[in-house]
């Protein structure tokens, strides 16, 4: 298969070598274990336990709410301790609804409800039992996995792409797990392909992953709807869009889908946990993380629990050394900056980093714009970065807005190539939320006109109500006065 290409990308350094030998290990169970409500594109899902209640691996905590929710199950066995808020994996710190589970060792599962053999089911039905399962993109990107195969197999979608590239420096867990656990992975490929209705599937790895394009290609070379392909290695070719234009040189419409182009992108984690769900009755209460960077002593690849602490992980890897300048959840490039190390791991988390002053730079302050044009030519998406933070400095959303920031995936390679540092990603994160608040409150606005309309129009009613109720009023006085007059004659 020709390969085509996608404009600009980067060329940051691997630093694979720290983490992609070591072997997936089973993390200890933690004492405890924090589930926060949301870990998921929509709503939070709705608990249905009570503090006091003693629960089984893989036993429902939480239902999904609304068609981007999604379920939350047990990790492990224990008792449920709270039902409460507990510091968020996120920069800002904020709490979450949080079920904290107390483990108890025993690791006793539920009965599992093993499905018959998946290719007997209806294609929908095992769509309904991926979303059961509670697995979302395990990518970090956290969008309901059935959800997706829905609307593939409505949109008649011919190509399942796994994404196996990870692109992000220091992480190694998909290469791992594919190197470790391929034929279960294809398992999960084929399932999903018979639940699109798709004809064929496309793993797309980087070619910095040897070991894995040989394991992959030796666990699917009995099935030839099934082939892998090999990528140049260039940030961001994990990126769903990126990875569509590099198979079929298609672009994905602006404010459009993979879809669209006839193409679905799952990660090679959610085949994984596919073919958990379907095989094994086993809900996503657990992944491969690795555990990253300079300030940490032993990195590793690690198999946790959903909801076990950052400080767990690290504290398993021999905890991280005193120069730790920067706490990231995932990679460099995308990562979300953890307030502390006593947060939550989550499903879409791929990684935990530690990252040294020297690794983060932070010995080099930003400085003025110096207008060289390099975020330009490095921005995958063809945006003008440059100018795209200078109205953001001015607060002009509309402008800003019509030169494509909906379109901006964040993937941060303007600020990597950026000679000034300016923080570029640090603007488009800020115009994204003024501009989230700017519809909450026309939202708001509107609401409350809707509102004062129906007021308006329910004292109108009850003015004209009362208009009608006087003039029946003096209509039957008038009547019993004429019928009155013509008593007396």
């Amino acid at each position: 298969m020709r390969l085509h290409d996608f404009r600009g990308g980067v060329h940051p350094p691997g630093q694979k070598h720290l983490s992609a030998e070591q072997a997936i290990e089973a993390l200890p169970l933690p004492p405890r274990l924090y589930l926060p409500l949301q870990q998921h594109a929509g709503g939070p899902a709705l608990p249905v336990v009570t503090v006091g209640q003693r629960v089984g691996k893989g036993e429902l905590l939480a239902q999904a709410q609304g068609a981007t929710s999604a379920p939350l199950h047990a990790p492990t066995s224990g008792t449920i301790t709270a039902l409460g808020d507990f510091t968020a994996p996120h920069a800002s710190g904020l709490p979450l609804p949080t079920i904290t589970l107390e483990v108890d060792g025993a690791d006793r599962w539920v009965e599992r409800d093993l499905s018959p053999d998946p290719f007997r089911l209806e294609p929908g039905e095992v769509a309904a039992r991926v979303g059961a399962a509670g697995i979302v993109g395990m990518g970090g990107a956290n969008f309901p996995a059935a959800v997706k195969l829905d609307k593939a197999r409505q949109a008649q979608v011919h190509t399942l792409v796994i994404n196996g590239a990870e692109c992000e420096p220091y992480v190694s867990c998909d290469d791992r797990l594919m190197r470790e656990r391929a034929a279960d992975i294809v398992d999960g490929i084929a399932i999903m392909l018979y639940a699109v209705q798709a004809s064929h599937a496309l793993i797309a790895i980087e070619d910095n992953k040897p070991e894995a394009i040989q394991a992959m290609r030796d666990a699917c070379s009995s099935d030839a709807r099934i082939a892998v392909l090999s990528l140049p290695s260039r940030y961001p070719a994990g990126s769903a869009k990126q990875l569509i234009q590099w198979l079929t040189g298609l672009e994905t419409p602006a404010g459009g889908r993979g879809t669209d182009t006839g193409l679905l992108v799952h990660n090679v984690g959610t085949a994984y946990a596919t073919h958990r769900a379907l095989r094994q009755g086993q809900p996503l209460i657990s992944r491969i993380v690795t555990v990253s960077g300079g300030a940490v002593a032993e990195p590793r690849n690690l198999e946790a629990p959903i909801g076990a602490l950052v400080a767990d992980l690290l504290a398993y890897c021999g905890g991280v050394s005193a120069d730790c300048a920067r706490l990231l959840m995932g990679g460099p490039m995308m990562g979300q900056p953890l307030p502390g190390i006593h947060v939550p791991m989550i499903k879409g988390t791929n990684g935990i980093l530690a990252l040294t002053a020297a690794e983060v730079g932070e010995m080099h302050p930003p400085s003025p714009c110096i207008r060289c044009g390099r975020c330009v030519e490095a921005c995958p998406m063809g945006l003008l970065p440059v100018e795209m933070a200078n109205l953001a400095r001015r607060e002009e959303w509309t402008h800003l807005q019509a030169l494509g920031l909906s379109d901006c995936m964040a993937c941060g390679s303007c600020a990597y190539v950026c000679p000034s540092r300016v923080p570029l990603p640090q603007y488009f994160a800020f115009a994204h939320g003024q501009l989230a608040a700017q519809r909450r409150e026309e939202r708001k606005a509107e609401q409350i006109r809707l509102l004062m309309d129906q007021r308006q129009a329910r004292f109108a009613r009850a003015e004209q109500a009362k208009a009608e109720a006087a003039a029946q009023r003096r209509a039957a006085k008038k009547q019993r006065a004429i019928v009155a007059v013509e008593d007396d004659d």
